[in-house]
């Protein structure tokens, strides 16, 4: 599926107005010129800017190129089949991370991908285990994200 400068355009200029419209409630910080609101302002200004810049050229150019065009994937079920898994995953892991815990639910999230994208079945699950672990020891360990243990809570490190 390919989509027209002018649909990418208008949603990134939607964008930007929503979060210039929710940096204007940041707090203000006594003595400084600049606040919490500045830095996401700045990249909402350059969303917008962006996003007009796309809708403009995509109008201009909608009736040499169409505003969605389906192109062959669309059709195949195995790419379909990707497609929500992918999204599936998203989903999966915003309800249940917190519970589950970030190492059990990558690991499921990886291996179902790997899996439906066409990788083997036991090299799936060991690549899966492999990332996972990489994955949260550099953005826990090294970056300090706190990321959610869930079941493992007991034999965290």
């Amino acid at each position: 599926m390919k989509l027209n400068d002018a649909v990418f355009g208008l949603l990134l200029l939607a964008l930007g107005g929503i979060v210039l419209y929710a940096v204007q409630g940041f707090s203000k910080i006594p003595g400084q010129q600049v606040g919490p609101a500045l830095f996401p302002g700045l990249i909402a200004a350059g969303l917008c800017v962006g996003g007009l810049i796309l809708l403009v050229r995509g109008w201009r150019q909608r009736a040499v190129v169409p505003m969605i065009a389906m192109e062959a994937w669309v059709r195949s079920p195995r790419h379909l089949l990707s497609f929500v898994v992918l999204i599936g995953s998203i989903v999966f892991y915003m309800m249940v991370s917190q519970a589950l815990g970030f190492l059990p639910s990558s690991f499921i999230i990886l291996t179902a991908l790997f899996v439906v994208l066409g990788v083997g079945g036991a090299r799936s699950v060991v690549i899966a285990l492999l990332a996972s672990l990489l994955i949260h020891f550099v953005f826990y360990k090294l970056l300090r994200v706190p990321l959610p243990w869930g079941v493992l809570q007991a034999v965290s490190w």
